[in-house]
Order: C-alpha cells, then sequence, then structure tokens
C-alpha cells in the first residue's frame, strides 16, 4: 500500500497542475470551460493508455523493442528536465512551445510531450515493476484524474477572475513558474543519478 500511494503521488507530482497550467496557458485563455476539459479528458485517455503499456512491459519494451537501455533514457529524460527547470528560472523564453487552440490534434499534442514525457514513463515502468499491472494502473489512472482535474479546476478559476484581476493571473504564472523550476531542476539530477545508479547495478 505503501509503493501504491508512493506511485500515485509520483505521477502526480510530475505532472504538476501548476506548471502545466503555465504550458497550456494559451489553451487556457482561449477555449471554453468544456472544450478545454474535453480536451484534457481525451489527453488523459491517450496518455493512460500509454502509461499503462510501459508499466505492463517495463524495461523489456526498451531492451527488446526500442533497443535502448533503460538507464540511458532516464539520464536523457533527466538532462531535458533539467534544460527546462534552467530556461524555467532563469526566464529564458518559454519552457516549451504553446499549444494552438485551432489545431486539430490538440489532445494528442497536450498528452504528448506534456503529459507523457521521460518522468512519467520512467514512473509508470517502477510503478509496473513494483507493483504488478493492475495496481500500478490503478494508481496511474487516479494520479492523472488527480491531476488534470485540478487543470479543469485552475481554468474555472482563470474564467472567474480574468475579467477584474488579470494581473493577478500573470503574478500567478511568474510565481508558479520560479518555484517550479526548482523542483524541476532537482528532479531533473535525481533522475540522472538514479539512470547513472541503474547503469552501474547492471555492469
Amino acid at each position: 500500500m505503501n509503493q501504491f500511494g508512493q506511485s500515485l503521488l509520483l505521477i502526480f507530482v510530475l505532472l504538476n497542475p501548476f506548471i502545466m497550467s503555465i504550458y497550456l496557458l494559451t489553451l487556457v485563455k482561449n477555449t471554453s470551460l468544456g472544450t478545454f476539459s474535453s480536451l484534457i479528458i481525451r489527453a488523459g485517455l491517450i496518455s493512460f493508455v500509454v502509461f499503462v503499456i510501459f508499466a505492463w512491459l517495463g524495461e523489456v519494451i526498451f531492451d527488446e523493442v526500442l533497443q535502448i537501455r533503460f538507464p540511458a533514457f532516464m539520464i536523457f529524460g533527466g538532462i531535458t528536465f533539467l534544460i527546462i527547470g534552467v530556461r524555467l528560472i532563469l526566464g529564458i523564453g518559454p519552457a516549451m512551445e504553446s499549444i494552438n487552440p485551432q489545431s486539430k490534434e490538440v489532445a494528442g499534442a497536450i498528452a504528448m510531450p506534456f503529459i507523457v514525457g521521460p518522468g512519467t514513463i520512467s514512473a509508470s515502468v517502477i510503478a509496473g515493476t513494483q507493483l504488478g499491472i493492475m495496481p500500478a494502473a490503478l494508481a496511474i489512472g487516479l494520479g492523472l484524474v488527480f491531476a488534470l482535474g485540478s487543470m479543469v479546476l485552475f481554468k474555472k478559476l482563470h474564467d472567474f477572475v480574468q475579467a477584474k484581476k488579470e494581473r493577478y493571473i500573470e503574478r500567478y504564472v511568474e510565481i508558479a513558474g520560479r518555484i517550479t523550476a526548482l523542483f524541476t531542476g532537482s528532479f531533473a539530477v535525481d533522475m540522472i543519478l538514479r539512470g547513472i545508479e541503474r547503469w552501474l547495478a547492471l555492469m
């Protein structure tokens, strides 16, 4: 049960609705609550399927299908997160390209790379290894529900205060971005170290 809770919490923290609200701010501003919720749900379903596949197959999918070692994936993912964290904390442009609300593939664009990324895939593989496929799928599903549900609540709050207190939204984006950057950078370094530890264990 402790591992189940840790896996659920890790998925939620990695998805981080606070930083997701920054990445998807263009979408938040330019869609209705109903449209935004529909897109988020579809993106969540796409992501859930991908995560369950990785949780089910585990490191085999890297070794046998992708022909790369799982530690290499973790190290590369950590480097990617580290670049994002440095850009956020220094304020060097957007961490990722914003989504065009008019695109026909918005749900897929939200799922990848905003939800499905190196960190969440690694967490899914580890959850599947530690818990087994069914408990891992439940933990992943609940983590997605909590994280994406928080995004819908943020959208609702944004629409409520946008007209009268837009400056507070801008201030929130700035503060949330800087605070989240500290976590992102720290997690990136930890992910790199975990990848190195796994690599050394295989030698």
